[in-house]
């Protein structure tokens, strides 16, 4: 059997496009200045619906001209680039990620699948490559131009979720985002995690005793015991301000419940600023 060689396998393509390099060129002004860019009609409308809804015309005529004035510059040339090259260059910083994405608005806008998903992944490679996550503008940005089923918002809100999951707490900017504006930023971050389907047995279940106690119990807890401890040796000096507990039967019977089950349990209720609060303690 013969083998082609990646060049030979390469060959058609390359007759094909040179099939869509037609004489019939088409001009694109784009941007407030209208830059003017002139491009093979037949790859364009071949690359995208949009382009080919737009430039047929009426009466069997085409139109031999169009206007972007919307769009930038400097990610049009981004797209002209791929349209004849195939290739979306990759970020050197944070800062062409802005581009990249604007790139990324056009495929949407413009229909055309193969160029959203060659930018996803040139983004996909720059968070991963330098181990971030995309900041909190940039969600924004994809979220206030995009549809709910946007591929790249679902690849930001992924990020964003498993940066939560793994951080330590939450960002004070993304804290006061999602509090002003950001419902469904949160909505989306929530269905994420569950998407993930995570083996139960490593979540934390906070039905269960923690096993690092919570900061604020514990130091209450400690407090108790202290208490606790010098009553036990006749020092009434640091309970002088509680006043005096008398359990109730049903703690009685709580108790001896605990008793009989081998458990050591003391019931306390105790008073400090005016807020009553009871704890069992093992001791």
């Amino acid at each position: 059997m013969c083998h082609s060689s990646p060049e030979q396998q390469k060959f058609p393509t390359l007759i094909f496009k040179y099939r869509l390099l037609s004489h019939d060129l088409v001009e694109i002004y784009v941007g407030v200045d209208n830059t003017r860019w002139v491009l093979h009609e037949k790859l364009l409308t071949h690359r995208s619906k949009f382009f080919k809804k737009a430039l047929a015309g009426k009466n069997g005529r085409r139109n031999e001209y169009f206007g972007l004035p919307d769009e930038e510059d400097y990610p049009f040339r981004l797209f002209v680039a791929w349209l004849y090259a195939d290739t979306v260059p990759p970020a050197k910083e944070e800062k062409d990620l802005g581009q990249l994405l604007d790139l990324y608005l056009m495929g949407e806008k413009w229909e055309i699948t193969k160029l959203k998903l060659d930018v996803m992944n040139t983004v996909r490679t720059w968070y991963h490559d330098t181990d971030s996550w995309p900041g909190l503008r940039r969600v924004q940005y994809i979220y206030a131009n995009t549809a709910p089923d946007s591929p790249m918002r679902e690849l930001m809100i992924s990020c964003a979720a498993r940066m939560f999951v793994l951080g330590e707490g939450l960002p004070p900017h993304w804290e006061r985002a999602m509090r002003r504006d950001g419902a469904q930023l949160a909505v989306d971050i929530l269905l994420s995690m569950q998407k993930w389907k995570i083996d139960e047995s490593v979540v934390p279940d906070a039905r269960k005793p923690p096993q690092v106690p919570i900061p604020q119990e514990d130091e209450l807890r400690r407090e108790i015991k202290l208490e606790i401890k010098a009553e036990n040796n006749g020092s009434d000096s640091s309970m002088s301000d509680v006043p005096e507990y008398k359990q109730s039967e049903s703690e009685d019977t709580a108790v001896e419940d605990n008793n009989a089950l081998g458990t050591q349990e003391r019931a306390i209720g105790y008073s400090r600023r005016g807020v009553w609060v009871s704890f069992c303690i093992s001791q």
